[in-house]
């Protein structure tokens, strides 16, 4: 699903997230979404998030369970 939108992601649903300092490379990070950081309803380099694990970045892909 597409990250760009907040209405497709809740908090406890699986995503990859580029984090700032791997935007350059496109690493994508795994894992669970704690808090929803962005408040608009849109981003066009995705809604920033803060996983479980403390990490922040942009939701590239919401993983279908």
């Amino acid at each position: 699903m597409d990250g760009r939108y907040r209405k497709n992601i809740k908090t406890g649903d699986l995503v990859e997230i580029v984090q700032k300092h791997h935007q350059r490379t496109g690493e994508l990070t795994e894992g669970f979404v704690k808090r929803l950081l962005t408040s608009a309803d849109f981003h066009p380099h995705g809604i920033k998030v803060m996983l479980a694990t403390g990490e922040v970045g942009r939701v590239q892909n919401v993983i279908e369970e």
